[in-house]
């Protein structure tokens, strides 16, 4: 009898949980206990996989997924705020940087055509020359140049392309001196009686003038040819025999114009590199030389002027390129 009941209510529960599976799933009686459960489990599941309204909801992601995601989004987040501190720091640094400019340009601007500045300029760059002989066509003679008229030596920021701003002015100081001679020598003429003679003897002048920077010249003439200070100086040497044919009274707008000034240009140059290297006293080789050279000058001259063919290209070409010399010094108007 004990063994009955207790064989009965070692059944019991499991027959009771049998039943309770078989009405949860709504299918027929279960024999097996693992197959029941299995079938449970997978019902249960797909089960939560529903809301109380049976819509469909996602299936929940592993930690690693949910890590992995949050580390992202901090990583993004992190991206966004370093590419706003950049741009917030580039747009107040390009402002700063605009207003600095525009200051800096005005500044410029100011300083290029405030006459009390171009003055102050001046007499440094004069106050310079008396020391191209001890430093050369350089900042250092500018510096020096700046403290005998009583600036700081830091003046030499005015001139911030250095020694060609020295030679430069050198330049326009003798290209000066030279119309002053001309307006002399021509003052009381009507017209000149020999104009090649003339423009000899104004060469002749012009390069006199080099005799106490000859030893610094060669330097002066490397400055000169340099990329970024090659228009400024043609431009110098192209008015400089412009003004010695004007005064020589060559004011014809023809082919005799041009070619008297190619010429002459050519001329000078040649004869201020002969007299680099002329050691005769009074440089008496490098007179003789640009005697010869002017000589020539007239024979080739003639020449041109009959061979028809070449005159006008001569003259556009040659043409353009004194307009353009003007231009570059600020020479549009009669400094004569």
């Amino acid at each position: 009898m004990f063994h009955r009941v207790f064989a009965h209510f070692r059944h019991s529960p499991s027959s009771f949980g049998r039943n309770v599976l078989s009405r949860s799933i709504g299918g027929g009686p279960v024999t097996e206990r693992g197959g029941a459960r299995r079938n449970y489990l997978q019902k249960a599941t797909a089960g939560r996989q529903f809301s109380s309204t049976g819509a469909q909801q996602p299936p929940k992601e592993t930690f690693d997924a949910f890590r992995a995601r949050e580390e992202q989004k901090e990583q993004e987040f992190a991206k966004q705020q370093q590419q706003q501190t950049s741009t917030e720091t580039g747009a107040a640094g390009n402002a700063e940087f605009s207003s600095s400019s525009s200051s800096s340009s005005s500044s410029e601007h100011t300083d290029s055509t405030d006459p009390e500045v171009e003055r102050t300029k001046e007499m440094i760059l004069d106050a310079a020359l008396l020391f191209v002989r001890s430093h050369g066509w350089s900042k250092e003679a500018i510096a020096n140049g700046a403290e005998a008229v009583n600036y700081p030596s830091v003046s030499h920021g005015l001139f911030p392309r250095g020694g060609i701003e020295l030679v430069h002015h050198f330049y326009k100081q003798c290209n000066l001196k030279l119309i002053e001679h001309l307006k002399q020598e021509t003052a009381e003429l009507d017209k000149v009686p020999n104009p090649s003679d003339f423009a000899r003897r104004a060469i002749e002048y012009r390069l006199r003038l080099l005799e106490p920077y000859l030893k610094h010249w060669p330097q002066a003439l490397g400055l000169m040819t340099l990329p970024p200070n090659a228009p400024h100086s043609l431009a110098n040497l192209l008015t400089l025999v412009d003004d010695i044919c004007y005064y020589a009274g060559d004011r014809a707008v023809d082919f005799n114009w041009y070619t008297r000034r190619v010429g002459l240009a050519c001329i000078y140059k040649t004869t201020e590199l002969y007299m680099l290297q002329d050691s005769s006293p009074g440089f008496e080789r490098t007179w003789k030389f640009l005697e010869r050279r002017m000589e020539e000058a007239s024979m080739v001259h003639e020449f041109l002027v009959k061979s028809e063919g070449a005159t006008h290209q001569l003259q556009n070409a040659v043409g353009s390129a004194f307009t353009t010399a003007r231009n570059i010094l600020g020479l549009n108007f009669d400094r004569r």
